[in-house]
C-alpha cells in the first residue's frame, strides 16, 4: 500500500500517482462544473452524480457528460483527454425548483446523434424521462407521488430493453416501469407473485396495464444501489441493513446474500465478466463476494471513512506467464478473464471472449478495481489469482494482498454437496452453466429450470413483457443505521488487536440474525485482507464519482468538480500521445 507521510503532507492534493501500468496524471483543463466554476456548498445536497453516453457520431467524438450539482442538471459534450472543457455551452441545462435531481441514467441501446433518453430521479421521489438534445420533456413518472413519496436513490435502464427501467427509493421499495404506460391517477394495490426469505414481490392489480408493473419488497431498511450484472440476468442490490442480495432477474430467485461487517451498504458493482461482486459501505471496508461459492472471498481495507463507490476497471488486467512446475490448475479456469480489451465496445463480455482457445500455457490474471470515499480518497485494488484461488500454489505475479489467514474457507464451505442436487446456474457472461455449490444462506434452490421461470413472466404481466426484474424493500419504519456508526466512527487502521473490538460491536447488533462468524459474514480473521495499490487524497470535499474508460478515470466530489485523470500514456499534447 502506498502510503502517504505525516501532518502537511498528508492533506495534500495530489494531481498525480503511479501505478504498474505508469503515471495517471490530473487534467485542470478537462475539469466540468458549473459554468461559473464556482465550488457547490454541498451541505445538506444530494450526492452528485455523473452519466456517460456514446452516440457514435461521424465526428469521432461521441461521448457526453450528464451531471447534477445542487438543484441543477447540466448535459455536456465530454470532450476527454483531448481537448479542454468548453463550460461556456453546455448541451442542455435545467434548474428545479422544489426538489433535486439525485440520479440518471441514459439508453445506450437507443441514443442517437439526434435524440438520447435520459431519466433523471429526485429527491421527491418523481422520475423524468428527458431528452436533452431536442431539448424536451417527454414523461413524468410518479409524479403525483402516488406509488412512492421518497427520494429516489438509483434509477437504471434494464438491460437489452428500450422501454423497462428499474426506480429504488429511500423507503426501501423499488419499481419496474414502462415507458408506454401511465401511471394512474389513484395509488396502486397490489396483490403477490411470489414470496422468498426477506422478500416478496407484488404485482399492480389493474384492469388495464398501468405502472409500475413490479413492485420488489425486501429484507429491512432503504435500498442504496442496485446493479445489473454484465449479461443483465442478475441483479446486485445493496441496503441500509448492510445486506447484499443477489437475485435471478428473470425468474424471481434469491441468489445469494452477505452481510456487510457492520453498518450499512452504500455501494455495489460487477466484475465484467460477473464472476464477482464489490461492495462498499460504512464498515470503511471493501468486500469481495463470489457469484459462483456465494461467499466472501476478500476484504479491502484502506479508507478512513464510508466507501461511496465502487468500480472495475475493465481496461486494466494483467495476464502473466507462469512457471508451468508452479500452476496445476486447469487453463479452462482462467477462459472469461484473459483479454480485456483495449478498444471500447457495448459489451463488456465479448472483450472476455476474444481469446485463444489454443493456447494452453498457465497464466495468471489480477482484477482491478477502485473505491472512493467520504475520506476525500482514491483506492485502486489488484485482486490476485492467490485470492481467487486460493488452493492453487501462488504464481510469481506480484501482490497486494495481506492474508491473515492461511486457511481461508474452502469454496463453498458451510454449504451442501454441490454433487447432491441437480441444480445448475448459468454464470453472468458465461454460456456453459458450471455447477453452483450452495450455501447455507440459501434454504431453497436459487436456481429455477427455463420452464417455471416462463411460468412466472407469463403470469406475472400479461402484457407480454419478456424480461423484467426489481427490487423493493418491506414497507417499514426506516431505521437510523447511522446512530451505531457515524463518521468518527471509521475503521481506523485494522488489525488482529482492533478486530475483536469491533466484533463486539458486530454481534452486538446484529446478534439476532447471529451472522458473524458465518458465510454471510466471516470473520475479518478468516479471509485475506487486501491492501490498496494506491490510496490518495484527491479532493476537499466527499467522493461521489469513480467511472472507468478507456483514456482515463473520471472522479466527481460533492463541491461539483468532475475530474479526468489521463491514463499513463494518454496525455494529448501538440497532437500526439505523451
Amino acid at each position: 500500500m502506498a502510503t502517504e507521510g505525516g501532518g502537511k503532507e498528508m492533506n495534500e492534493i495530489k494531481t498525480q500517482f503511479t501505478t504498474r501500468e505508469g503515471l495517471y496524471k490530473l487534467l485542470p483543463h478537462s475539469e466540468y462544473s458549473r459554468p461559473n466554476r464556482v465550488p457547490f456548498n454541498s451541505q445538506g445536497s444530494n450526492p452528485v452524480r455523473v452519466s456517460f453516453v456514446n452516440l457514435n457520431d461521424q465526428s469521432g467524438n461521441g461521448d457526453r457528460l450528464c451531471f447534477n450539482v445542487g438543484r441543477e442538471l447540466y448535459f455536456y459534450i465530454y470532450k476527454g483527454v483531448r481537448k479542454a472543457a468548453d463550460l461556456s455551452k453546455p448541451i442542455d441545462k435545467r434548474i428545479y425548483k422544489g426538489t433535486q435531481p439525485t440520479c440518471h441514467d441514459f439508453n445506450h441501446l437507443t441514443a442517437t446523434a439526434e435524440s438520447v433518453s435520459l431519466l433523471v430521479g429526485f429527491s421527491a421521489g418523481q422520475v423524468q424521462l428527458i431528452d436533452p438534445i431536442k431539448k424536451e420533456t417527454s414523461k413524468l413518472f410518479n409524479e403525483e407521488r402516488l406509488i412512492d413519496k421518497s427520494r429516489v436513490t438509483c434509477v437504471k435502464w434494464v438491460p437489452g430493453s428500450e422501454s423497462l427501467f428499474l426506480v429504488a427509493h429511500s423507503s426501501g421499495n423499488m419499481y419496474l416501469y414502462n415507458v408506454e404506460h401511465t401511471c394512474g391517477t389513484t395509488a396502486p394495490h397490489y396483490q403477490l407473485l411470489k414470496q422468498g426469505e426477506n422478500f416478496a414481490v407484488h404485482t399492480c392489480k389493474s384492469k388495464s396495464t398501468r405502472n409500475p408493473l413490479l413492485k420488489w419488497t425486501v429484507g429491512e431498511g432503504a435500498l442504496n444501489e442496485f446493479a445489473f450484472s454484465p449479461d443483465g440476468k442478475f441483479l446486485a442490490c445493496v441496503s441500509q441493513d448492510g445486506f447484499l442480495r443477489v437475485f435471478n432477474f428473470d425468474s424471481v430467485e434469491l441468489h445469494g446474500t452477505m452481510k456487510s461487517y457492520f453498518g450499512g451498504l452504500l455501494c455495489v458493482c460487477w466484475s465484467p465478466d460477473g464472476k464477482y461482486i464489490v461492495t462498499g459501505g460504512e464498515d470503511d471496508l471493501v468486500t469481495v463476494w463470489s457469484f459462483v461459492d456465494c461467499r466472501v472471498i476478500a476484504r479491502g481495507h484502506g479508507h478512513k471513512s464510508w466507501v461511496s463507490v465502487v468500480a472495475f476497471d475493465p481496461y486494466t488486467t494483467s495476464v502473466e506467464e507462469s512457471d508451468p512446475m508452479e500452476f496445476s490448475g486447469s487453463d479452462e479456469d482462467f477462459q472469461d478473464l484473459l483479454h480485456f480489451g483495449r478498444d471500447r465496445a457495448n459489451s463488456t463480455q465479448s472483450r472476455l471472449s476474444k481469446r485463444n482457445s489454443t493456447d494452453s500455457r498457465p497464466v495468471s490474471v489480477t482484477y482491478r478495481f477502485g473505491s472512493v470515499g467520504q475520506d476525500t480518497q482514491l483506492c485502486l485494488w489488484d485482486l490476485t489469482e492467490d485470492i481467487l484461488f486460493p488452493h492453487q500454489p501462488l504464481s510469481r505475479a506480484r501482490t497486494h494482498t495481506n492474508v491473515m489467514n492461511a486457511t481461508s474457507p474452502p469454496a463453498g464451505s458451510g454449504g451442501t454437496n454441490p454433487g447432491s442436487n441437480g441444480n445448475s446456474i448459468t454464470m453472468p457472461g458465461n454460456s456453459v452453466p458450471p455447477p453452483l455449490p450452495r450455501s447455507n444462506s440459501l434454504p431453497h434452490s436459487a436456481v429455477s429450470n427455463a420452464g417455471s421461470k416462463s411460468s412466472v413472466l407469463d403470469g406475472a404481466i400479461a402484457s407480454g413483457v419478456s424480461k423484467f426484474a426489481t427490487l423493493s424493500l418491506h414497507d417499514r419504519k426506516e431505521r437510523h443505521h447511522d446512530k451505531d456508526h457515524k463518521r468518527n466512527h471509521s475503521m481506523g487502521h485494522i488489525s488482529s488487536k482492533s478486530s475483536d473490538k469491533l466484533n463486539l460491536v458486530t454481534k452486538t447488533k446484529t446478534d439476532p440474525a447471529k451472522t458473524l462468524g458465518t458465510s454471510l459474514c466471516p470473520r475479518m480473521e478468516d479471509v485475506p485482507l487486501l491492501e490498496p495499490l494506491i490510496c490518495k487524497k484527491i479532493a476537499h470535499e466527499r467522493l461521489t464519482v469513480l467511472i472507468f474508460l478507456e483514456d482515463c478515470i473520471v472522479t466527481a466530489c460533492q463541491e461539483g468538480f468532475i475530474c479526468t485523470w489521463a491514463r499513463p500514456g494518454k496525455v494529448w499534447f501538440l497532437g500526439s500521445w505523451i
